[in-house]
């Protein structure tokens, strides 16, 4: 511990902390902008670059950056002199004296962190004029929109990428005015490593990097006529749109939800949840195909695409390890247009599936030219969980006066096994419901399998079914993917099952959610509202969805079976690196 003055109060804090982490136990605001925190992974960005949080300190000249200046022994800091303010001020001004003029992002998603500081400093002119950026807009990942013109070189997305995700699509290019945050030689961000996880865009302070904006797109299929518009929404998405109405962090609005996509228009409101239980099936199903017969293990859940990627592009020797399921998304367009389509004689090709999804990468993934069965997409838009607030209040709704309505049927059942889905932890618990009823023939003594919950960023945990002992792995983040997948690797694992998704907290923390900036406390409260319903269901377990029962009855036939694996596996690909 050491002891410092901020503001002539006397504190001790640890001698690790910096100033601006000092302040903040005196409950005194500094602005940042580039800063980073994220305390769900004890990580911080500390490149200082934009000086928006300087403050004084005695015997010091220049003024010191809060955010990456460390405290010592008899440390004096004043955070609020003239000095500082004003040259806050400046640095700000000459941050917007580089944006567009025209910018619309603070009307679009009211989360530029740019305009707010502007505001919080007192900026109502900048007297200075700076360049525009001469880079094109890139689209070409179809999940990604980055425009150059709007970044200020804060490098959040590039601590993010390399950093946290190990992805390391991302770095600063060239030099003085002409420096850009990018792919390596400039490369357009679909031709790169980068798995379109979103994370970059959830870090992204000015706009700069935001999920590319598919509303038009269904407005536009809402107003075909000739077409049947079917949505379905993932499960992470009913504890976190209330954020974007002022409610709190795993607030469930799932009845208020489906009566606003009803208002909108769409023919049939469906779950995907109801493909989460169907994911299990196929998938437990393979994992007790693998244990049993002695094949290839461990076993790896694929309902991440961003994760898909990632092991397609970094461990291309490992392909044959991941389960071959389709996410649940792509099931449920699969068997919404090969099956729900045929029940009510629609032709396949005149239905559009429309995906609300928590995840930026489910953009990317729909393109993928493999899901599709006789020659038609399994999922023909996606928007995410930001795009579906805004096309709601586009349409004038009062969303917190709406009331409740049901999901429409059959492909709106589901279990509470399918809900935990959205966060970590929750696809491999779900399928282990289904697979200890499977392994013991019913004689099972819990549904809920506490040991796998969590919101580590990796962790592991023995679960006993009857007399097996199944070594699980559980990560979120593409970084504890890696030292999981390198164990895998070099032998070192003894695993017979891991679940990964990319993103911090599973789906729950997803690109393409309400952003939370970092604060796991929103990801905690968003889990809860998960658990919640799943603990509220009459039905927990996947299998007993009747639903999924009349569909294998109906349709599928048996799980891993010849129609199964047509409409709902896929294949995976070796990727440059």
């Amino acid at each position: 511990m050491v002891n410092i003055t901020i503001n002539n109060k006397e504190i001790q804090v640890p001698a690790d902390f910096t100033i601006l982490q000092a302040a903040e136990t005196l409950n005194i605001k500094i602005p940042t902008l580039c800063h980073l925190d994220l305390h769900n992974i004890k990580m911080v960005n500390k490149v200082a670059s934009c000086r928006a949080c300087v403050v004084e300190v005695e015997g010091r000249r220049n003024l010191a950056p809060a955010c990456s200046t460390p405290v010592y022994e008899g440390m004096k800091i004043k955070t609020d002199t003239i000095r500082s303010i004003k040259a806050r001020r400046t640095m700000v001004e000459l941050l917007i004296s580089d944006h567009p003029k025209d910018c619309l992002v603070c009307l679009k998603n009211q989360e530029c962190e740019l305009q707010k500081i502007s505001a919080d400093l007192g900026i109502k002119q900048v007297h200075y004029e700076g360049e525009m950026s001469l880079f094109p807009v890139d689209m070409s990942s179809k999940a990604i929109y980055r425009d150059s013109s709007k970044c200020i070189l804060c490098r959040r997305c590039e601590t993010m990428c390399n950093e946290v995700q190990t992805v390391h699509a991302l770095s600063g290019l060239d030099r003085g005015f002409d420096t850009v945050v990018g792919p390596a030689f400039h490369a357009p961000l679909g031709e790169t490593v980068c798995t379109f996880c979103g994370q970059c865009v959830a870090v992204c302070p000015t706009g700069a990097l935001v999920e590319i904006d598919n509303v038009s797109k269904v407005w536009n299929e809402l107003a075909d006529k000739s077409k049947t518009v079917v949505v379905q929404v993932a499960p992470a998405v009913r504890v976190a749109i209330g954020e974007l109405f002022g409610l709190e962090p795993g607030a469930v609005v799932t009845g208020k939800m489906v009566t606003a996509l009803k208002n909108l228009g769409f023919s049939y409101v469906f779950d995907t949840n109801f493909a989460a239980d169907l994911t299990i099936m196929e998938e437990a199903h393979e994992m007790i195909n693998r244990i049993q017969n002695n094949k290839k293990l461990p076993i790896l859940t694929s309902c991440c695409p961003a994760w898909v990627k990632f092991f397609e592009h970094q461990f291309p020797d490992l392909l044959d390890i991941p389960s071959s399921c389709k996410s649940p998304h792509e099931m449920f367009g699969a068997i919404t247009k090969h099956y729900f389509a045929k029940k009510m004689n629609i032709d396949p090709k005149d239905v559009v599936v429309v995906s609300v999804m928590p995840c930026v990468a489910k953009k990317y993934e729909a393109e993928r030219p493999e899901l599709e069965y006789g020659g038609v997409k399994d999922v023909d838009v996606v928007i995410t969980t930001r795009e579906l607030g805004r096309m709601i209040k586009e349409a004038g709704m009062n969303f917190l006066m709406l009331e409740d309505s049901e999901y429409d049927n059959p492909l709106g059942e589901s279990s509470g096994a399918a809900q935990i889905f959205g966060t970590t932890g929750g696809v491999i618990e779900a399928a282990l419901r289904t697979a200890a009823v499977q392994l013991t023939g019913g004689a099972i003594d819990k549904i809920d399998y506490n040991e796998v919950r969590g919101m580590e960023g990796l962790r592991e945990a023995t679960v006993e079914i009857g007399d097996l002992k199944l070594n699980i792995a559980i990560a979120n983040g593409l970084g504890n993917a890696r030292t999981l997948l390198e164990n895998i690797r070099k032998g070192k694992s003894n695993y017979h099952a891991i679940e990964i998704m990319a993103c911090p907290g599973g789906c729950i923390g997803g690109g393409g959610q309400p952003y939370h900036h970092g604060d796991l406390e929103i990801l905690k409260e968003r889990a809860k509202g998960v658990y919640a319903i799943d603990q509220s269901q009459s039905i927990r377990m996947s299998h007993e969805n009747p639903y999924i029962q009349d569909l294998y009855k109906e349709f599928l036939g048996e799980p891993g079976g010849e129609m199964a694996h047509k409409l709902l596996h896929t294949k995976y690909f070796e990727r440059e690196k």
